[in-house]
């Protein structure tokens, strides 16, 4: 049965519709899930934690190729669904939960056991698809891996190169915590119903170390958001508004040194530069 049919039969047998609040589209598109399988690296040596598994679409699959999958899923009328479907598979937890709200390091160590890698995958809603990637992320969480389906406008600006024209507050982010890359384009007929516009399946892969070393990681990434909160205005003006730096004219001789001109936007700077402006704010220069 093809994930069409397969996805209309459960719709119909259980009565039910996508929730919009909660953003679920339900995907449909067989050969986009087994990219999706094939870009995670999928084996029987991983724990996988998915995030908003649905109709469990993706989860069968997972479950086909993974030692284990922990599957986090908020809406109730999902995990009943799931609870039936997969009942006879002893290789999987269910957890009703809001997976920003859990512990995931406790979570993973109580899971791993005698597999060797943790990596994760989901279909990500739009509207809270940051919040969750940043909270993966910052958690440092002992993973290899998150391979996610995310709006492709937010995949572009995720995967861009820090310093492109593409490139947002995000971009810094993620890149100092992951290298990224482009999976799949998935148009909106692949879902049911479909969204407003297309998705794109993007990798992170985990670095063991940051590219850049910075005495103030909470300054680093306050530099960086305050730089793109508003585009069109210069970096200094953008810390000054922020208090990041106390005047223009402190921003003047802190640009001086690191030779940047004075009207530079925070789009333009490489995460080194950030690094340093990092370094020299925290120094008081």
């Amino acid at each position: 049965m093809s994930s069409l049919e397969e996805t209309k039969y459960i719709l119909k047998k259980y009565n039910i519709k996508a929730n919009k609040k909660l953003g679920q589209n339900f995907l449909i598109d067989d050969n986009v899930i087994e990219n999706i399988i094939i870009a995670a690296g999928v084996t029987e040596e991983d724990l996988i934690i998915e995030i908003g598994p649905g109709l469990g679409t993706l989860t069968s699959k997972l479950l086909e190729k993974a030692g284990r999958v922990i599957a986090v899923e908020l809406d109730e009328n999902m995990l009943k669904i799931l609870q039936d479907r997969f009942k006879l598979y002893n290789n999987i937890q269910l957890i009703n939960e809001d997976i920003l709200k859990i512990n995931l390091k406790e979570l993973i160590t109580s899971n791993l056991n005698n597999l060797k890698n943790v990596k994760i995958v989901a279909n990500l809603p739009y509207y809270i698809t940051t919040p969750i990637i940043m909270k993966l992320l910052e958690d440092r969480l002992n993973i290899e891996s998150i391979t996610v389906m995310v709006q492709k406008e937010v995949a572009d600006r995720i995967t861009a190169v820090p310093g492109d024209k593409l490139s947002g507050a995000i971009t810094y982010s993620v890149n100092y915590y992951s290298t990224t890359e482009k999976v799949v384009l998935v148009g909106k007929e692949c879902f049911i119903p479909s969204p407003e516009v297309d998705s794109e399946v993007i990798k992170l892969n985990i670095r063991k170390e940051p590219p850049v070393e910075v005495e103030n990681e909470e300054i680093f990434f306050k530099i960086i958001k305050a730089s793109f909160m508003q585009r069109r205005k210069t970096l200094a003006n953008s810390l000054t508004n922020a208090g990041i730096i106390k005047d223009k004219e402190s921003a003047n001789r802190i640009f001086d040194k690191m030779n940047l001109k004075p009207d530079i936007r925070g789009e333009k700077l490489t995460i080194e530069e950030f690094a340093k402006l990092a370094d020299l704010i925290t120094k008081g220069i």
